[in-house]
């Protein structure tokens, strides 16, 4: 049986790296959001759906909820492995969170596309 290795110079940098990256797509559709928000001439049904009826809207916003959603992932899952000690428990959540998050991306997709 092979034992894995999971200590050294470069465990958790992929990780590490992805919640950099998604925290920048999160900040950068936050600022796109908020000017878009802004710019429209009044707030009400026809504008704010008028807003989410072209594809580039639609696909940043569910870029935003895929980042949203991996960056929790790998939050939680780390939070996990470093407080959860019993095997089983941990498996679990983990199960659990992942099916989750992909219920959310299912859910973010149908309410952006009306699917």
């Amino acid at each position: 049986m092979v034992k894995r290795i999971v200590v050294g110079a470069h465990y958790g940098l992929r990780d590490w790296l992805a919640q950099r990256v998604t925290a920048t797509v999160m900040a950068l559709y936050t600022v796109l959001f908020a000017f878009k928000a802004i710019a429209l001439p009044e707030m009400n049904y026809e504008n704010w759906s008028g807003m989410f009826a072209g594809g580039f809207m639609r696909f940043a916003t569910f870029l935003f909820f895929m980042s949203l959603f991996y960056h929790a992932w790998v939050g939680v899952r780390d939070i996990f492995m470093d407080y959860i000690k019993p095997v089983g428990v941990r498996l679990a959540l983990h199960v659990i969170v992942l099916f989750l998050l992909v219920g959310y991306a299912g859910w973010a997709a149908q309410i952006l596309w009306r699917l």
